[in-house]
């Protein structure tokens, strides 16, 4: 570790910032941020020495997959948690497992499935980092779960002043609801235990209605289901008047996909052309919602972890040489679900976005994370979008984030961070009424603002600049 300080020592001082200066992005290709240099620690030891030598700006980068600059800052000093993926402990009788930050979901995956255990919160790709999941405080398709803070028992994070703290909803609780959800504002997260749950099998079931019976369908028939696991509904464009309600539930059936995960997968030519083909026309949208008729009416039977190992491939090619498809996600109480859609809607059909899929997923209340994106049950719709990556299309897709940004808020809703940032600071500070609080937090101890990313240059008061 010494050799790793003294080496990154020499090379801040003898060699000049801008000749060794490397540019990072994210994955939509749309944010290109020049840092002074990539570090990627090892140990919450070495990450403690690197932060406690730096003066700082410092940025902190798993997986990449936030699209706004989350993980860049100008000439700073990015530390990459990839190699910092070792597991510290398992006990899977108490179904608990610490593991360092940088691992991701698949690397759990692949130690816990033996064991009958599985991941009790995740995004539904398992490609992401769990350092970068809970910073942004991710949630997937679970039912009766959430934000994945709700199954964090603590953290282990470096502070500022390259202090190592452990922090849970017992001990030191004011960093532990800030640092998740926090974006790394207040320190590098190094570790995490994770309340895990039990492997089980899942049938897939769907259904397919008007949107305008979605909300009630749910209330009666999903949200009281304990054997549902999964769900999602999916939105089709270019009318959005259909929904498809995809289910899984436990089951004791048979499996009839015996593979225990999915297989490692890359970018296929199939599923870029299908990609291009939804993307170019609503002809191509309107194939998309026949081929899944016919993949749907299939009911295949797997384990939960099966369903939980797909890969970002999935939604592969982002980025593109003049376009690029990208996220955005609105958290909307569940009784104002017939309220916000057709405004979204019309806001989507006014503007002509060009939307892939809209998903719905449903949340439970967070606990308490001072970002906190659901402070209420809320309804989460996640659009899939593609863009044009010239200024004049990101000026447009501006407009129309800012105006579902005004409709989720009128509905009593918010929106999430981890995408373009495309929000106002006043819509920030509407749908983040602790973001005073948290930006207090971080002044206290981050006094010399060392931990910074765009995200946090963009809406961090004035004040404490």
């Amino acid at each position: 570790m010494k050799k790793l300080i003294i080496w990154y020592s020499c090379f801040c001082l003898l060699l000049p910032l801008t000749a060794y200066a490397v540019v990072v992005n994210d994955v939509t290709g749309m944010t290109p941020v020049q840092m002074a240099s990539v570090i990627q620690p090892e140990s919450t030891e070495e990450v403690a020495e690197l932060v406690k030598h730096t003066t700082g700006p410092i940025s902190i980068a798993g997986g990449k997959y936030s699209m706004g600059g989350q993980t860049a800052v100008q000439n700073g000093v990015q530390i990459d948690t990839q190699k910092l993926n070792h597991v510290i402990a398992f006990n899977p009788e108490q179904k608990l497992l610490t593991i360092e930050a940088g691992a991701n979901w698949r690397q759990v995956q692949e130690l816990i499935d033996p064991y009958g255990l599985s991941v009790k919160i995740m995004q539904s790709l398992a490609d992401f980092s769990i350092g970068g999941s809970l910073s942004v405080n991710v949630h997937g398709r679970y039912m009766g779960a959430g934000p994945i803070i709700l199954s964090v028992e603590q953290i282990k994070i470096v502070l500022a002043d390259g202090s190592i703290v452990l922090a849970s909803p017992q001990e030191n609780s004011d960093i532990y609801y800030g640092a998740i959800g926090g974006y790394g504002a207040l320190g590098v997260i190094t570790e995490v235990t994770l309340r895990l749950t039990e492997n089980v099998k899942v049938k897939r079931i769907n259904d397919v209605m008007p949107i305008s019976q979605y909300s009630s369908y749910f209330s009666e028939q999903i949200r009281a289901d304990r054997t549902a696991i999964f769900h999602n509904a999916i939105i089709y464009p270019p009318d959005f008047k259909k929904v498809r309600a995809v289910t899984f539930k436990q089951t004791d059936e048979p499996l009839t996909i015996s593979a225990r995960l999915r297989p490692l997968s890359a970018p296929t030519l199939k599923r870029q052309r299908q990609l291009k083909i939804v993307a170019a026309s609503d002809f191509g949208k309107e194939l998309r919602k026949l081929y899944d008729d016919a993949y749907f009416v299939k009911q295949p039977v797997m384990m939960r972890n099966y369903e939980a190992s797909l890969a970002v491939a999935l939604l592969e090619p982002i980025s593109m040489q003049d376009k690029s498809f990208a996220l955005e996600e609105y958290f909307i109480p569940v009784e104002k679900f017939d309220d916000f859609y057709p405004q979204m809607i019309d806001i989507l059909k006014k503007h002509q976005a060009n939307i892939i899929n809209i998903s719905i997923r449903h949340a439970n209340p967070d606990s308490g994370s001072l970002l906190a994106w659901a402070q209420t049950e809320v309804f989460a719709f996640v659009i899939y979008y593609q863009q044009g990556t010239d200024e004049q299309s990101k000026k447009q897709v501006g407009i129309w984030t800012r105006e579902l940004i005004d409709a989720a808020l009128a509905n009593g809703g918010t929106y999430y961070l981890p995408y373009q940032l495309h929000a106002n600071e006043e819509q920030f500070q509407r749908a983040y009424p602790r973001a005073t609080e948290f930006f207090k937090l971080k002044e206290r101890l981050d006094p010399e603002n060392k931990f910074s990313n765009l995200f946090l240059e963009r809406y961090r008061p004035a004040t404490a600049h």
